[in-house]
């Protein structure tokens, strides 16, 4: 799993609703273990996710899969560069979200991410939280059915934490609604 400094955020929700939060209202005493299918809603320019992340003092995003293909040739570098040029890209997204304490992990998963991966999630998740999270640590993961892996690994690791858990609209719900909306 890689890591790397980020920037500022959006607003959590109370469970099933999803709440907006103004950048004022940030708390920083209250930290959040987010996670996202790919940096997808990071670079989405006004996403449930960073709307979310904005009412959090302090704030780590797992990515669970990779953007790029996981296949790489190791001996094509353009392979590599596109793999480099995606890191700087969310790097600089991040950044401009002007988080004060913003830290993207990758934990690099090949998309469609499969139910044989929930433990992995599981434990990003729970190395993320720490042994014995701190008050005023939540969870924060896309609402989706009840069947996703993301969803089921970040409902897992709130109970056995006893974190209170959000939820963000995804991308895929967004086009959904907006399609519903025009239909």
């Amino acid at each position: 799993m890689g890591a790397y400094p980020a920037a500022e955020v959006a607003a959590p929700a109370s469970a099933g609703r999803l709440s907006l939060v103004p950048l004022a209202m940030r708390d920083a005493d209250r930290r959040v273990v987010a996670v996202a299918a790919d940096a997808m809603e990071l670079l989405r320019p006004g996403s449930d996710l960073v709307r979310l992340l904005e009412s959090f003092g302090r704030a780590d995003v797992l990515l669970a899969a990779e953007d790029v293909p996981a296949a790489v040739d190791e001996a094509d570098p353009d392979d590599w560069t596109r793999d480099r040029e995606l890191v700087d890209e969310v790097r600089l997204a991040a950044a401009a979200l002007r988080h004060p304490d913003l830290v993207v992990h990758r934990l690099g998963l090949e998309q469609p991410i499969g139910a044989g991966t929930e433990g992995e999630l599981v434990a990003a998740l729970s190395e993320l939280i720490g042994f014995d999270p701190e008050p005023g640590v939540y969870c924060l993961a896309p609402a989706g059915p009840a069947d996703d892996v993301i969803v089921q690994a970040t409902q897992r690791v709130a109970q056995v934490y006893g974190l209170p858990l959000l939820r963000y609209r995804c991308i895929e719900l967004s086009v959904v609604d907006g399609m519903d909306e025009a239909g």
